[in-house]
């Protein structure tokens, strides 16, 4: 059988009712409430509340906030009026009954229509990345085109530059050619009408001197061209040509490496180096990844899960002697103290890790929150609540929003309190 929750305590205003249910220990989550606009149902086994609201509300607006062991409604009115009471005088049975019915079926179609909401919003946003898609592809294909289209036409017009090229040096060659024909055909014709003239045999002397003539104009016959051989250049010799590189020790282009933090990388593994090699001579025997800190690091976060914490701690130990300013390291044996209920060990590698984590940034706030809560955790077990709360409020400084935080530093107050009265 539930036990029925009757405390509670409840104020109004115009527009808003203010209810306040006490949890009487119990821990609730917003699974354990339900609200439609005239039913307020909370069920935490074994503890049940139930209400059937003397006016309907705005249960998309209305709001519930779990803490300090109860749970506050603020409830707007649909309309403004002032309330005689929280709930209905006369709700029998069968009114409750079917007030609960409908608040089911209302939040189950509400629910179905959300889902088919998100369902359409996601179709449309595929439907949208895909058009985008496509469009960009589109884009990029008719881009792919007119620069095909450019080359073609910036080949085709070459290519009519050199045959216009060729064209004009046929030309040029043609012309002495005719030149010559000329020439030729001139003495030919003196000649055949020298020999129809003279019905004498000629004699040595004028033979002489015709093939002397016929000598002279030789170089310029028809049948025998003088072509002048082209001078081509001597083949050039043969040799290596050799190309220096500025030598890296990562692979990539300098172009495309970012030379600070690989600066920074290798000073590091320098550094630890330097120590593996002058302060700890009994890792000689150890291989290459072993000592390397990360390779520790992660050993060490496998005993941990797999509840090794003394495996754990040897390792982060091993791993702190490597290289003594990663600030994970500290933090981590932290939690491994805590778990062997070495605190105040816990408390120093706490504090050292917060030492090295600065200066305080955003992409350290997270390991900063672990370290002041580890630290609050191990003098809350020391029994030095003060100095954890301390902690736990420079943790909820770093992130406000942490309810698990916010409800330990709120224990911790009570013990205080509590402490304080005894005393």
């Amino acid at each position: 059988m539930p036990v029925w929750l009757r405390e509670h305590s409840w104020r109004q205003t115009l527009t808003a009712v203010y209810l306040s249910l006490p949890l009487r220990g119990a821990r609730a989550t917003p699974a354990n409430i339900f609200c439609s606009e005239q039913y307020l149902k909370v069920s935490i086994p074994p503890f049940l509340f139930e209400a059937i609201l003397y006016a309907p509300i705005d249960d998309a607006n209305s709001t519930a906030k779990i803490g300090n062991g109860n749970i506050f409604f603020t409830l707007y009115k649909k309309e403004p009026a002032m309330w005689d009471s929280l709930t209905l005088a006369d709700a029998g049975k069968e009114k409750l009954q079917y007030l609960r019915e409908n608040a089911v079926l209302k939040a189950q179609e509400k629910a179905k229509e959300e889902t088919e909401a998100k369902k359409f919003t996601k179709q449309e946003h595929k439907k949208y990345a895909l058009e985008a898609t496509m469009k960009v592809e589109e884009a990029e294909r008719k881009r792919s085109e007119d620069l095909k289209e450019k080359e073609r036409q910036k080949v085709a017009k070459e290519l009519e530059f050199w045959k216009n090229q060729q064209k004009d040096a046929d030309k040029y060659k043609s012309v002495p050619k005719k030149e010559e024909l000329h020439q030729e055909i001139e003495p030919l014709k003196e000649r055949k009408n020298e020999k129809m003239n003279k019905s004498r045999i000629p004699n040595e002397e004028t033979s002489k001197i015709r093939l002397k003539s016929i000598k002279g104009h030789g170089s310029c016959s028809i049948f025998s061209q003088n072509l002048k051989e082209e001078q081509l250049p001597a083949p050039r010799a043969v040799a290596t040509i050799k190309v220096n590189f500025t030598p890296r020790v990562f692979p990539t282009a300098l172009r495309e490496s970012r030379v600070a933090e690989e600066e920074e990388w290798l000073h590091k593994q320098a550094e630890a180096q330097r120590r593996i090699n002058s302060d700890l001579s009994e890792l000689k025997d150890l291989k290459e990844e072993e000592k390397n800190p990360d390779w520790l690091k992660d050993k060490g976060n496998k005993m941990f899960a797999m509840g090794n914490y003394l495996g754990a701690v040897n390792a982060y130990n091993l791993a702190v002697r490597v290289n003594n300013k990663l600030p994970l390291l500290f933090l981590n044996r932290a939690a491994c103290h805590l778990k062997l209920r070495n605190l105040h060990k816990a408390i120093e590698d706490s504090s050292k890790a917060l030492e090295l984590l600065t200066p305080p940034v955003p992409d350290n706030e997270n390991a900063r929150v672990k370290a002041h809560v580890r630290r609050g955790t191990a003098f809350c077990q020391l029994e030095l609540y003060t100095e954890g709360l301390q902690d736990y409020e420079a943790a909820l400084k770093i992130d406000p929003k942490n309810k698990n935080i916010e409800k330990d530093a709120e224990k911790i107050r009570h013990l205080i309190q509590e402490t304080m009265q005894s005393s």
